[in-house]
């Protein structure tokens, strides 16, 4: 058996503090099933955000005539768009192996792991399968996988999820996505520019569910002019035949407005299915009950506010803890746990202003609160939105798109909610206000602001009048 000092089971964000152990002179151990980099390099943000940036080209040339410009697509290499992304993302999942092979200071572990006791692995496939691994501490950042729906005939019929609709060379003639959130977003987005039909199936009322509610309801509009969109309708039934696959869907009443819910039942069919219907913790494969590490209802990670598990020695991080499945987040994470095992005072994991992207087309992004959660908290507030088009940069590029500011009666930041070009860059001003500055209006009101840049969609929308909300009274 080898001992080691930090044993991390994943090799994502993970790798982060491993990292810090190193330099910290400590030995350390790395276990990974599948490619290195995790979830986001191979699977994730990293192919997905280089496959949409192509699309996003295609959208732009296909809008040059608005602004009198004469320009053509004559061809599309779409199979060599996507081997050049997938070996680029496998170039940089083998340097990290290449790197961690070649340390002296790692061990790396390729196969999947599970507990034998409470700092005890043991790897039961793959290459190592058969080692032994205990640590002085252990980090589960093991991630998620893609979710499917218990749905009639699901097991039955080839369907896609995130993983392989990356890896997809041709575009499907009439894509079904089941699911509403970012993942069907993007790749609705993807692959509707690529000449692909879309038909979108999703329970909750809008797109976009985790969304603001105007941001959503407005999302949801755009892409019901794109695409074909049934939301408030729930899957209940899909069959494969004849190289098509059909899926049965029926009236949800998922949320507390059934008045925008579907009337009928409807009846898709396709040539493929993509599931994106959330994502699963993969703590079922390690038998955390070992290890006497403790998950909640959903099956994720039972964390305190330092990311400490229910077992002594065992932090985890990222998408298996389930508070918010971003990269940037399980990022941020790392540092914390590198900071709580290393430094000599533990520290909270501050999710203060965690911002979200969707880089679909319109682009969505967000901070801060919505103002559903506010108005459900009974919580004072006001909102004002701004449109792009007021500002000269948003109106050059016909911009169609609107910010959302909410503050609260005493001009503290509460959230800010953007549709629209560059949405993911713009909210990062918010976000440092709330997070490195006052937290107060007055860091965009007072901040000088480039002239005609984009950024004055975020400084107006942060100025002038705003609308209390649940009483309607200026502020």
């Amino acid at each position: 058996m080898n001992e080691v000092d930090l044993l991390v089971i994943g090799s994502g964000s993970g790798l982060d503090v491993a990292s810090v152990a190193v330099n910290q002179g400590q030995s350390v151990a790395i276990v990974e099933k599948g490619p290195l980099g995790g979830t986001c390099l191979n699977r994730g943000c990293i192919p997905s955000k280089m496959l949409l940036y192509h699309a996003d080209m295609v959208e732009t040339i296909e809008r040059a005539a608005e602004f009198h410009i004469d320009a053509e697509i004559t061809d599309v290499e779409f199979s060599e768009i996507v081997r050049e992304v997938n070996q680029d993302v496998q170039a940089d999942s083998n340097s990290i192996q290449r790197g961690l092979r070649s340390s002296d200071q790692h061990d790396l572990y390729e196969g999947e792991g599970r507990f034998v006791d409470e700092r005890t692995v043991e790897i039961v496939s793959g290459n190592d399968e058969g080692s032994r691994i205990r640590a002085e501490t252990v980090l589960i950042a093991a991630g998620t996988r893609p979710g499917i729906p218990d749905t009639e005939g699901i097991e039955e019929v080839d369907y896609l999820t995130s993983t392989e609709a990356l890896q997809l060379e041709t575009p499907p003639d009439h894509l079904v996505i089941i699911g509403g959130g970012y993942i069907a977003a993007e790749l609705g987005h993807f692959f509707g520019t690529f000449g692909s039909d879309v038909t979108i199936v999703g329970r909750r009322p809008t797109l976009l569910p985790e969304a603001d509610e105007e941001v959503a309801e407005a999302f949801t509009e755009r892409y019901d002019e794109r695409f074909t969109v049934h939301t408030g309708h729930a899957a209940t039934a899909v069959s494969e035949a004849d190289g098509s696959v059909t899926v049965e869907a029926r009236p949800d009443e998922y949320g507390e407005d059934p008045g925008v819910v579907g009337e009928e039942s409807v009846t898709v069919t396709g040539d493929e299915l993509l599931v994106a219907a959330g994502r699963t913790p993969n703590t079922d494969l390690l038998d955390l009950d070992a290890a006497g590490v403790e998950t909640d209802d959903r099956g994720f990670v039972e964390t305190d506010e330092y990311l400490r598990t229910t077992a002594d020695g065992v932090w985890a991080l990222g998408d298996i803890v389930g508070e918010y499945l971003l990269k940037h987040s399980a990022n941020h994470e790392a540092q914390a746990v590198a900071r709580n095992i290393f430094g000599s005072e533990l520290e909270p994991v501050d999710y203060t202003a965690m911002p979200f992207a969707v880089f679909a087309s319109p682009e969505v992004a967000g901070a801060g609160a919505r103002e559903g959660e506010l108005r459900e908290e009974g919580s004072e507030y006001a909102t004002r939105t701004y449109q792009y088009d007021k500002t000269a940069r948003g109106s050059a590029m016909k911009a169609d798109g609107f910010l959302k500011a909410i503050i609260d009666l005493d001009g503290e930041i509460l959230g800010c909610h953007i549709m629209g070009p560059e949405a993911s860059n713009l909210v990062q001003e918010v976000v440092v206000a709330m997070k490195a500055g006052s937290g107060s209006v007055q860091d965009i009101r007072d901040s000088i602001h480039i002239h005609p840049a984009l950024s004055e969609v975020v400084q107006r929308g942060f100025s002038g009048q705003f609308e209390r909300g649940n009483g309607g009274h200026s502020h």
